[in-house]
C-alpha cells in the first residue's frame, strides 16, 4: 500500500508546485508523525490554516545535495534536502520575512528574498545518515557558506537553525 501512496503524494506535491498565479490548494495531510509545521500567509494548508508535513512530504520535494563546511562541525559535510524556497513555493507563500523556530525554543527572522538569493538547504541528512533530534535534526537549515564568501560570516551562522520544527511567514 505505501508503494501506492508515496508516488500519489509526490505527484500530489509537484502538482502544488504549480505556477504561483494557480489557486490556493490543500495540501494532503501527513501520514506520519508531523516534523514540520508552517503557518501565517500561505496560500495552502492542510489543517486549520496552516501546513504539517512528515518527513515522507519533504522527502517528496526535490531533492538537494550540498556539500559545504559549517561552524559546528569538522571539515566539510555532505547535507541532503530541499530547498527552503521550493517549500515555501509549495505552500504558496506571499512574505518579506520568515520565522524559524527549534525544539530547543531558539527562533530567528529571515528575509525571505535570501531564499532567492543562496540555496538554502532545508538538511534531512548528513553524509548520508538522517538527522536525529540528539544530533541537529530532524531538520536543519544550511547554508552554501563555501560557495559564497559574504555567507562566511557569524551574522549567517545564527540562522543555521537546527532541530527546525516551525516557520511562521509573515
Amino acid at each position: 500500500m505505501k508503494q501506492l501512496v508515496f508516488p500519489s503524494l509526490a505527484a500530489m506535491l509537484l502538482c502544488v508546485l504549480a505556477p504561483a498565479h494557480a489557486r490556493a490548494q490543500e495540501l494532503p495531510p501527513p501520514q506520519g508523525e508531523a516534523v514540520l509545521e508552517v503557518h501565517g500567509a500561505i496560500a495552502n494548508t492542510n489543517a486549520d490554516g496552516a501546513a504539517y508535513f512528515d518527513i515522507a512530504m519533504l522527502k517528496a520535494l526535490p531533492r538537494t545535495r550540498l556539500e559545504t563546511s559549517t561552524a559546528v562541525t569538522d571539515g566539510v559535510r555532505r547535507f541532503d534536502g530541499f530547498l527552503m524556497r521550493d517549500l515555501l513555493a509549495l505552500v504558496g507563500a506571499r512574505s518579506t520575512t520568515v520565522t524559524a523556530s527549534a525544539l530547543n525554543d531558539y527562533v530567528i527572522d529571515f528575509a525571505a528574498d535570501e531564499f532567492e538569493r543562496f540555496d538554502v538547504l532545508v538538511a534531512y541528512e548528513m553524509d548520508g545518515e538522517p538527522l536525529l533530534p540528539s544530533d541537529k535534526g530532524p531538520l536543519w537549515i544550511v547554508y552554501p557558506r563555501d560557495q559564497h564568501a559574504e555567507l562566511q560570516d557569524i551574522r549567517y551562522d545564527y540562522r543555521w537553525v537546527w532541530q527546525l520544527r516551525r516557520l511562521d511567514v509573515e
